[in-house]
């Protein structure tokens, strides 16, 4: 796994290779970049997926700030860095907020956008939960199975499960501190218009119709509020619409980056 200096701070990051046009993916809270990967199988070989664990999560580094703005710089330095500006982006919930203030607050950087499952709204009344208490999980696990029965009842047990791994003592890790979890969300939570309205560059809107954090209500009011925004909803699935049907996720990915050019 590849390793960037960022804003003085380690980010690892995925590399699906090959000579396509690089996309960045930034993923949601929980996650990591190895989140894209049957999206990145399916998108070789026109496009190459590059997608940093951002900070807190995954094996970069955790600790500090976690505002929208620090989010945001490090999308920014992430770009400059490996030299992809303008990148084409595609953001899943917590990277879809960074993604959209990305493409407004730093229009130079960004060609196009995905925003997967988030709103311009991250607040109440339009999420009813928008942060999930998860002050009580527990950093580490006896064993693999343990892991397993605790995220069992959860949403997406596999989607946190990649952020299980198995130490040398033979204990398995979680690799975020809950606590920088609880303030991730509680960051991102907010009344986002400005960013959303701001951004210059043709964006998709991914939503689901089985959906927890985005009603169609919403989805429909930031694309009549915003024009140059195409909308695709996806049947049977849910949040996380990457996982749960990626070669339909990929194909209207590439459709509509052939179309922004």
């Amino acid at each position: 796994m590849p390793v960037l200096a960022v804003n003085n701070r380690t980010v690892h990051y995925e590399d699906a290779g090959g000579v396509g046009t690089p996309v960045l993916a930034l993923h949601g809270t929980f996650g990591r970049g190895t989140t894209f990967a049957a999206v990145a199988d399916r998108l070789r070989p026109e496009y190459r997926l590059i997608a940093p664990d951002l900070r807190g999560h995954g094996l970069s580094a955790g600790g500090g700030e976690f505002g929208r703005d620090a989010f945001v710089a490090d999308a920014a330095g992430f770009v400059t860095a490996l030299g992809l500006e303008p990148a084409l982006v595609i953001g899943h919930s917590l990277g879809g907020v960074t993604a959209y203030q990305l493409a407004a607050r730093r229009p130079e950087l960004v060609r196009a956008l995905v925003i997967e499952d988030v709103g311009a709204v991250t607040d109440v009344p339009v999420v009813a939960q928008p942060v999930l208490d998860v002050t009580g999980w527990p950093r580490t696990f006896p064993d693999r199975l343990a892991a397993e029965d605790f995220f069992a009842a959860s949403p997406a047990p596999d989607y946190f499960l990649e952020s299980v791994v198995e130490r040398a003592d033979g204990q398995w890790e979680l690799l975020f501190d809950p606590l920088d979890m609880m303030a991730v969300q509680q960051e991102n939570v907010g009344i986002w218009w400005d960013d959303w309205l701001a951004a210059p560059q043709p964006i998709l809107l991914l939503t689901a119709t089985d959906s927890f954090l985005i009603p169609p209500e919403h989805a429909a009011e930031m694309v009549a509020r915003r024009p140059g925004t195409e909308l695709v909803t996806f049947d049977a699935t849910g949040h996380w619409i990457h996982r749960q049907d990626p070669e339909a996720y990929a194909a209207a990915v590439r459709t509509f980056f052939e179309s922004a050019g």
